[in-house]
């Protein structure tokens, strides 16, 4: 997609709209318990503002350093935008995601937790966590081990963390829906209500079991770009 092209966007945003309603309807659910968050990632500020201008207030975004050269000038000129941090957090990036981020969905070590509720505490405030559960196990991948979560849970609200919720990242080859449920039960467990699931390719299962997040880029803007 290029600049020219971000006039589709407003037309993409209705479809994932559209298809996250049925998909809660044949749920059982109300789709306004189903946030999306537009991953902005890779793409330019414009792309953004055609976003916003759609009604899209939800975004997220992978690293830091780009989010920073992206959205102070979105949010002073939007009020009413909020931010996601979506891709891994370095503890020495904790102090800047807190001033910039209102949500970090990719909580997923003690030394990350320690070192946000240290930043935190010299702010003066905390931004909403998500902690990232590792379901498939995947050694590549960030994310606590299931069976560490109840452990870390409990440690993170110990520290003063706001835990909403939990994130997950499923295999690309395994079928999504086992790791779904698997998010879920380690939420319920946890009396954990927020549960951020599912992207392009698997949203709409996402929501069938639950998701009260869904993460959604190349179908709302396209292809990932290589810069902007």
């Amino acid at each position: 997609m290029t600049d020219a092209d971000y006039d589709q966007i407003p037309a993409n945003l209705a479809d994932v709209r559209r298809r996250i309603a049925a998909a809660a309807a044949e749920a059982g659910l109300d789709p306004k318990d189903v946030a999306l968050v537009a991953v902005s990632k890779t793409h330019p500020a414009v792309a953004v503002e055609a976003a916003l201008a759609a009604g899209q207030t939800v975004f997220g975004e992978n690293r830091v350093q780009e989010a920073q050269g992206k959205f102070p000038t979105l949010k002073a000129a939007h009020p009413g935008l909020r931010l996601h941090l979506i891709g891994p957090l370095q503890t020495n990036k904790a102090k800047d995601a807190l001033a910039l981020f209102d949500v970090i969905e990719t909580l997923d070590r003690p030394k990350l937790a320690r070192a946000l509720a240290k930043e935190a505490e010299k702010a003066g405030r905390m931004t909403d966590c998500y902690i990232q559960v590792n379901t498939g196990e995947e050694s590549q991948k960030a994310g606590i081990l299931p069976a560490d979560a109840d452990a870390f849970v409990a440690e993170c609200r110990a520290l003063g963390l706001p835990v909403k919720g939990l994130m997950c990242i499923p295999p690309v080859d395994e079928e999504p829906a086992l790791h779904f449920a698997f998010l879920r039960e380690i939420a319920r467990r946890n009396d954990l209500a927020g549960l951020s699931m599912g992207m392009s390719g698997d949203y709409e299962t996402a929501v069938r079991f639950g998701a009260t997040l869904v993460r959604i880029g190349t179908g709302l803007f396209g292809a990932r770009r290589t810069s902007y």
